[in-house]
């Protein structure tokens, strides 16, 4: 099983004298947990646990609520991932977060709003491909290319290469085949993720997008599609950029780690 490089860290920091027994074992044991109000319960082990960040989903949630935790977070981990968020609920976020010392980076076409009390994530070695068959699909390939990376890997993207017109994707490969993983997002009939998992030797990653209209629309006939390649390859639930991004960092790194 490869190591855990957060775990490692933080047996190699005790070692060497710079963390005490009772911190290390605060940490090591990745089951810290932060109550905000009678409303929330953040986990704060996870990255230690799990090796990813823990990330706030913003759909649904009352924005009072969605600010307190998004801020107790970045205090408490020193980085926090708002996803699904829109510009109504960055704005109030933003300003609380300007007041008390934290950065706040909002990335407009993958929705999510990034906080952070210190330096982004080292990197890792590992590397990512992100392709979208059109521009449509950005918005879902954008929030997959921010998570792997504040997962430590370098993403290299490939927009609006559809199956359309085929002659456009090949171009669009050859700088990308470095990668140790492909994202591929795709909306109507879905057929990109087939086509590339056909012409590479990684593994890809399928990710249908809610793009199109009518009989089997949103989504659902990428999804199929996909479901039913004949190539090799993982899919995702619609729209699932943050799922897609975490699976590829996580495969992209393993690799890379002694």
């Amino acid at each position: 099983m490869p190591k855990n490089r957060a775990l490692q860290d933080l047996l190699d920091q005790y070692k060497n004298g710079d963390l005490s027994a009772e911190a290390a074992a605060e940490a090591i044991e990745g089951l810290r947990l932060d109550r905000v109000g009678d409303f929330a319960c953040m986990d704060l082990g996870r990255d230690v646990r799990c090796g990813m960040p823990e990330v706030v989903l913003a759909e649904g949630k009352d924005p009072l609520h969605l600010a307190a935790i998004a801020l107790r977070h970045a205090q408490a981990a020193g980085r926090c991932v708002v996803t699904r968020i829109s510009r109504d609920q960055v704005g109030p976020i933003h300003e609380a977060a300007e007041r008390l010392g934290i950065s706040a980076e909002y990335h407009e076409a993958g929705h999510i709003l990034v906080l952070a009390t210190g330096p982004a994530p080292e990197k890792n070695g590992g590397i990512v491909a992100v392709i979208t068959a059109g521009t449509s699909d950005i918005r879902v390939a954008e929030e997959a290319k921010i998570i792997a990376e504040e997962m430590g890997c370098e993403v290299r993207t490939a927009y609006d290469v559809g199956a359309a017109g085929i002659h456009r994707l090949f171009p669009a490969l050859k700088p990308l085949l470095a990668a140790r993983v492909f994202i591929v997002c795709a909306g109507r009939e879905g057929t990109l993720p087939s086509v590339v998992a056909g012409l590479v030797d990684k593994p890809v990653i399928g990710v249908p997008v809610s793009v199109g209209y009518g009989y089997m629309g949103e989504g659902r006939a990428a999804l199929a599609s996909m479901l039913q390649s004949c190539s090799v390859l993982s899919v995702v639930n619609i729209d699932a950029g943050f799922t897609a991004g975490a699976f590829a960092a996580r495969i992209a790194r393993m690799g890379k780690e002694p």
